[in-house]
């Protein structure tokens, strides 16, 4: 859970709100089946770079995502809670999936947002958030997808864009868990959370500005 805050006030409101969220069921097979349908002529892609309530919204600022959905991946615990996730015991972390146009947004476009928006440095936290769910993940599902992963953090490391080493795993996908329903669009319905007035926004708006040509018009 998100109550690493630095301020009282924050990890106190946080602590309240997840008490309140811990019976509340996942929904995989209803989401998988939903947007099987809904989306057509559409690739996805999958990434983990800390809380997803952060990656949904930059992905979903980014001209040619149609949706982006928050849940876990890269661990080996079949269907886990949020509770499970949160300590740190799963292997899973935080993840999303990028449901994207591939005729308007590139996978490659897709690796540069990735680490354009988090800092692939920092080994099992982002932010104010620390455990492995929140550890950097680039996964795969065809060579394709990996090559163009290591090609970028070669040019990444060529062109000293970090001080530090670059931790990012780079790890085939076996399975996307859909997070329960209450954190799909978490920041975009819930802009006064104080996590997200902190985090998340800030976070968002930090990428929108060193990215502006990547964004949706009405972003």
């Amino acid at each position: 859970m998100k109550i690493k805050i630095i301020l009282l006030s924050i990890f106190l409101s946080l602590q309240s709100y997840y008490g309140k969220m811990k019976n509340i069921k996942i929904h995989d097979n209803k989401l998988e089946s939903n947007h099987l349908r809904q989306y057509q002529n559409t690739e996805r892609a999958y990434f983990a770079s800390g809380c997803f309530w952060c990656v949904e919204a930059i992905y979903e600022s980014v001209n040619g995502v149609k949706e982006v959905y928050s849940g876990y991946a890269g661990g080996n615990t079949l269907n886990p809670t949020y509770n499970q996730i949160g300590t740190g015991n799963t292997g899973h972390a935080e993840s999303v999936e990028v449901i994207y146009n591939p005729s308007l947004v590139s996978y490659y476009t897709l690796v540069e947002v990735f680490f354009g928006s988090h800092d692939p440095t920092t080994l099992n936290k982002q932010g104010p958030d620390r455990g492995t769910q929140y550890r950097s993940i680039a996964f795969y599902r065809n060579q394709k997808e990996k090559i163009i992963i290591e090609k970028y953090i070669e040019k990444l490391k060529k062109n000293n864009v970090f001080n530090s080493k670059i931790v990012t795993e780079i790890k085939g996908l076996k399975k996307f868990y859909y997070a329960e329903e209450y954190h799909q669009d978490y920041e975009k319905l819930n802009p006064n959370n104080p996590y997200v007035k902190s985090v998340s926004i800030p976070r968002l708006n930090s990428f929108k500005a060193r990215f502006p040509k990547l964004l949706k018009s009405n972003h």
